[in-house]
């Protein structure tokens, strides 16, 4: 059957993938269009098989919050060129995973592949079609959920979706939405190790001590005043690692306890952040 410039248009336009693929997928398939559909989802297949060695770096990290706010989501889609993280087929592709994960609300990474998507397909087929497309390796690598009962969930994502974040907050029902968007900008912004240092591990806080103790010694500062100048630099510390002790972005003569403090009081009822969650795209996950 002869493979004309029509029918390799009409496959274009129906999977996006490259003229010259869709041409051989006619010309493979004796020019049977849903069997060259198929053939070029089984390529894209292929493709993750092949390259499933490579690094996939870039990306986007994707949040979703529920219309009730009760329910928010987060999910980081690797790609390996930040062209194609950028491209619309990706962020679409991208953002229909992180609303299946917010209706379905799998256990790990590797159920996601196999969730029913709004368009109808399972994301494992969609995955497989996108790659047919850009002929780079696809990976859904880690994902959050976050569900309140009694809270309220935020979502901020920064650097062109290169950071997301996710915050619970209790008491905020009444104050609107820019609160938590507020302090999930802060958390993007200042990368927090927890929210207030009570949540700190002990030991975390007795070895930075122990470096501020050398420090001063190596720094020749007087043995009296060395277990003082320690102390005042862990302070320091928990200020930069504790999320309501920080200096408050969006106004630095306050801290972040003070914003929630003056929001609750306004409100009429005690604000607290409950958690939050930051993606960076491509960081080491422990």
């Amino acid at each position: 059957m002869e493979i004309t410039s029509e029918m390799i248009k009409k496959l274009r336009e129906k999977t996006g993938a490259g003229m010259m693929d869709c041409k051989r997928a006619l010309e493979a398939t004796g020019g049977d269009m849903e069997a060259a559909i198929e053939h070029l989802r089984k390529k894209g297949a292929a493709i993750a098989q092949k390259r499933s060695d490579r690094s996939a770096k870039e990306g986007v990290i994707v949040t979703r919050v529920a219309p009730t706010g009760k329910t928010g989501v987060m999910v980081e889609v690797n790609s390996e060129t930040d062209f194609v993280a950028r491209s619309e087929d990706f962020v679409r592709f991208s953002n229909l995973v992180a609303e299946s994960v917010e209706i379905s609300k799998p256990n790990s990474p590797d159920e996601v592949s196999g969730l029913r998507t709004s368009r109808g397909k399972v994301v494992s087929e969609l995955m497989n079609d996108l790659l047919a497309k850009v002929g780079e390796k696809v990976d859904i690598r880690r994902f959050a959920v976050f569900d309140s009962q009694d809270g309220l969930i935020s979502s901020y994502t920064h650097l062109g979706s290169k950071i997301g974040v996710l915050v619970e907050l209790s008491g905020a029902e009444d104050v609107g939405p820019s609160l938590g968007r507020d302090i999930a900008m802060q958390v993007a912004a200042m990368n927090p190790l927890v929210v207030s240092r009570d949540q700190l591990d002990k030991s975390l806080s007795e070895r930075e001590l122990d470096i501020y103790r050398t420090q001063a010694k190596n720094e020749g500062k007087p043995a009296q005043i060395i277990e003082k100048i320690a102390a005042g630099r862990l302070e320091k510390f928990y200020q930069e690692a504790c999320l309501v002790e920080q200096t408050f972005i969006k106004d630095p003569g306050k801290t972040v306890k003070d914003v929630l403090e003056e929001s609750g009081s306004k409100a009429g009822q005690k604000i607290s952040i409950k958690r939050f969650q930051r993606f960076h795209l491509g960081e080491e996950v422990r």
